[in-house]
């Protein structure tokens, strides 16, 4: 099998067992966990830059004032969704977090349309359609939208756009977004300690080896996911994708137990069934043109 498709099943198969990890967490304020998350992954990419003696290089390219704000902003975000993920997570809401990564691939598309001016077939409008319709459905059964899929599909669905404008590679993007969320996580985790509610170094070895592990639970599987993108077609790759919360969803119902109602089955289903639609059409649209292709 060809190594790039390891890779994507490797990262995509870490992103949906991640839940497992944080549980093992729950008793710690999520950003508090975020905070360490967040500087535990800088300092190991940044170590991996300095082994490979492409930090000189790293900085010249993350210097520009251009570059500093595009990726300010996609820190922001990535922020928002590491945040918002983490204490769903452990405030038991697994399930819904699935939700918002099921939705993420449409509503990108869709921001696509309206911030870079892109054209859907008209096939694709569908499952669009659809999965809005599922999300009210939930809203009104409920009483109250998803906030939490909405969140986690929006923040992503905005950081995958600002991404398109930037410059730089995963490796270094990445190394920029943790480093400029850095000193205010450490700064955080300071006052923590001031207050004594800090956790690291205070709590049972093995509660501080998860929280250094965050570092490497975050960035090995975007390397992966970069190594994938380089060797298997785009289209494979957004196939693949639906392990992460596909497992997310089984993880959330199967071993904690989350509720799964009638309710939750109708909104859930018309999601699944839109993604259905859209990866059917994109299928047989890339068909059509290589059949095209061929033919000139």
């Amino acid at each position: 099998m060809n190594k790039g498709i390891w890779y994507a099943v490797g990262a995509y198969v870490a992103w949906g067992v991640l839940p497992v990890y944080w549980k093992w967490l729950h008793t710690l304020p999520a950003i508090q966990l975020i905070s360490h998350r967040i500087i535990w992954s800088f300092v190991l990419l940044a170590s991996v830059l300095f082994v490979t003696r492409q930090w000189k290089s790293f900085r010249s390219a993350a210097q520009p004032r251009r570059v500093l704000l595009i990726y300010l902003a996609a820190a922001v975000l990535l922020s928002i969704n590491w945040l918002t993920y983490v204490w769903a997570v452990n405030a038991g809401f697994i399930v819904e977090t699935s939700l918002g990564y099921f939705i993420n691939p449409l509503l990108s598309v869709l921001m696509g349309v309206i911030f870079l001016r892109e054209r859907l077939r008209p096939w694709q409008w569908l499952p669009i359609g659809l999965a809005t319709a599922g999300v009210l459905y939930l809203t009104l059964a409920y009483g109250s939208l998803p906030w939490i899929a909405l969140t986690l599909a929006f923040s992503f669905g905005i950081y995958g756009l600002v991404k398109k404008t930037a410059p730089l590679g995963a490796l270094y993007g990445l190394t920029l977004e943790t480093g400029l969320l850095f000193v205010p996580a450490v700064g955080f985790l300071f006052y923590l300690e001031t207050v004594g509610q800090g956790a690291f170094l205070h709590s049972v070895p093995v509660t501080d080896l998860l929280l250094v592990g965050a570092g490497l639970i975050t960035t090995v599987p975007l390397l992966m996911f970069a190594s994938a993108a380089q060797r298997i077609p785009l289209s494979l790759v957004g196939v693949l994708q639906y392990i992460a919360p596909t497992l997310q969803f089984l993880i959330g119902v199967l071993i904690y137990k989350e509720p799964f109602d009638h309710a939750h089955l109708i909104g859930f289903s018309l999601v699944w069934v839109a993604l259905a639609i859209f990866w059917l059409e994109g299928f047989f649209a890339g068909r059509r043109l290589r059949v095209q292709a061929a033919a000139d």
